[in-house]
């Protein structure tokens, strides 16, 4: 199962205070006391028997311990940073170790090809690139045969750099570093459907919309809707946010209700750097045991270790769906009718904003569901339960919006009347490719800010990118305070490109002036790097950097992410 794990010294500095303090021994009534309740003597924080001061002196050193050990570990992480890539193998090594991969999985799990290497490293719908590339690409089928790429990985200190289904626009699946991409595509096995505990376990190869394609007929779902190619590790790594979705799991949608990802992760199989197996917890749906480390995992991008199972909650399939639109004559308008919405406590499934440049792009490609849309900021929600409590739902909101003075308000009382009035929302991030000229690129990038800053975030975010005189638009999912903003520009025109990042930059850093976060659902990946550092600040990554070396002191997997 590989080598154990080596704690550092701040680690074995608590346990040792720890084990210290496990050895002084309590008089028989005050463990009697644990199982009392009520005032000071029968509470089993104040047991008779056990005086104040080995009370104070045993809470002292616990306390200084800690705190001496932390402070440590700061001092000691705050100015440390990622290996160099000297450190690494040089690729004469690296393909010594793609051999030995080879010789154990077989040769139809390794690739060298350059149009396959190419295919795992770079994305035009990415933002993030780097010119590193990894010497191979190595598909394997099992926890086993990840773990065996682990140890020869980490034997000859080769970066390694998982892949799920590529749909990263934050460059999460590149690293700066050349290295072995681990594809997972083909661990895409549901291991088992455990339909009464309403859970399933998969592998991370597993695609989304297939596998609540596959589990319909149970009667339950993953409520899940990132990109249609994302596959489940990927979702767990990056931690992308709960979609809510109507009829054929097609809408590109975030879901209010339903959370993110690491609301539905029940356990996960990883392996480590070294090759280590570790399953985080067993199949309970709630557990206090331990330290929560499917937190751990859940969002840290493969920087910690590799996803290799999961056990993933199921929802019921509501019993009636809905969808409905209204348009307003500013988006700070429609923001604020949103906010006011969720405030009132009404159970929507999701609130969508499109703005008004976006309702144009729809037009122009043709239009969606059979017609044309009102130019205008656009409002689209969901809703889904019974059938009395989505009518008394849609009565809610319909009168909310009348009062914050929305208009042409629809709701479908029907299912084609449904995937008509969604069909815009849709449809905007495909309407919006199609329009883009031959040699452009759209810088897309997300933020999330407490729902009062929405508004404003927004409206001082669509001023700044329309003064640069290029396509930009707006969509947001405005139920949670997160916004996407999309810039088109020519990569090759400086001075386009330097605009459009200084824009983002300025949008991001507003975020964090406004307590929020660099990004609410796309993820760190490369691109966002130095924002983690300006929201988080030096101890906290300090913190984030000690992690990462007590479980990877090699820094191998995915070196250079994230921080």
């Amino acid at each position: 199962m590989g080598q154990m794990i080596h704690c550092p010294q701040t680690v074995r500095f608590v346990l040792k205070a720890a084990t210290q303090l496990s050895r002084v021994r309590l008089p028989i009534q005050s463990i009697r006391g644990a199982h009392s309740h009520g005032t000071r003597r029968g509470n089993p924080s104040f047991p008779q028997s056990f005086s104040s001061s080995w009370s104070f002196t045993a809470f002292g050193v616990g306390v200084t311990g800690l705190g001496f050990s932390l402070w440590q570990l700061s001092q000691s992480n705050s100015s440390q940073v990622p290996p160099a890539a000297a450190q690494y193998a040089d690729e004469e090594v690296m393909l010594k170790g793609v051999r030995e991969i080879s010789g154990a999985l077989g040769p139809e799990s390794v690739t060298t090809d350059r149009d396959d290497i190419d295919l795992h490293s770079y994305s035009e719908v990415s933002t993030s690139h780097c010119a590193a590339r990894p010497v191979a690409v190595v598909t394997p089928k099992t926890t086993e045969e990840v773990s065996l790429i682990a140890r020869i990985c980490s034997k000859y200190k080769i970066p390694m750099i998982p892949f799920g289904g590529g749909s990263s626009v934050e460059g999460n699946f590149t690293t700066p570093h050349s290295g072995i991409s681990i594809d997972f595509s083909q661990m895409n096995k549901i291991i088992a459907l455990h339909e009464d505990d309403m859970d399933v376990v998969v592998q991370p190869g597993v695609n989304w919309v297939d596998l609540n394609e596959k589990i319909k007929e149970s009667g339950l779902f993953l409520p899940m809707d990132p990109s249609p190619t994302a596959h489940i590790g990927g979702m767990v790594a990056t931690n992308c946010s709960a979609m809510k979705k109507l009829i054929e799991l097609g809408s590109g949608t975030n879901a209010v209700r339903y959370g993110t990802m690491k609301d539905w992760v029940i356990n996960l199989t990883v392996v480590l750097a070294d090759g280590s197996v570790i399953k985080t917890r067993h199949r309970p749906r709630k557990s206090s045991a331990g330290y929560n480390l499917n937190a751990l995992f859940t969002g840290s991008e493969g920087t910690l270790g590799m996803i290799t199972e999961i056990t993933l909650k199921l929802a019921p399939i509501p019993e009636t769906q809905s969808a409905a639109v209204a348009t307003f004559s500013s988006v700070r308008n429609a923001v604020a009718c949103a906010t006011k919405i969720m405030r009132q406590g009404i159970p929507v499934a999701a609130v969508e904003l499109m703005d008004e440049v976006q309702m144009q792009v729809i037009n122009k490609n043709g239009g969606a569901g059979g017609r044309l849309w009102e130019e205008k900021p656009t409002l689209m929600f969901k809703f889904s339960g019974t059938e009395q409590s989505v009518s008394a739902d849609i009565a809610r909101v319909e009168k909310i919006i009348s009062q914050e003075g929305g208009s042409a308000f629809e709701f479908a009382r029907t299912e084609k009347e449904m995937r008509n009035l969604w069909s815009a929302r849709k449809e905007a991030v495909w309407a919006m490719c199609a329009q883009r000229p031959e040699g452009t690129q759209i810088w897309s990038t997300d933020v999330a800010v407490p729902l009062s800053s929405l508004p404003e975030i927004i409206e001082l975010s669509k001023t700044e990118s329309s003064s640069l005189g290029l396509f930009s638009s707006v969509l947001g999912h405005v139920g949670d305070g997160n916004f996407h903003q999309a810039v088109m520009y020519d990569p090759s025109d400086p001075s386009q490109a330097h605009g459009v990042r200084e824009c983002v930059r300025k949008m991001v850093r507003r975020a964090v002036e406004m307590e929020g976060t660099v990004s609410g659902e796309h993820g760190i990946g490369l691109g966002k790097k130095e924002c983690l550092v300006e929201e988080l600040g030096p101890q906290t990554i300090a913190v984030m950097r000690a992690l990462k070396r007590s479980l990877d002191p090699q820094y191998v997997p995915r070196p250079g992410a994230d921080f």
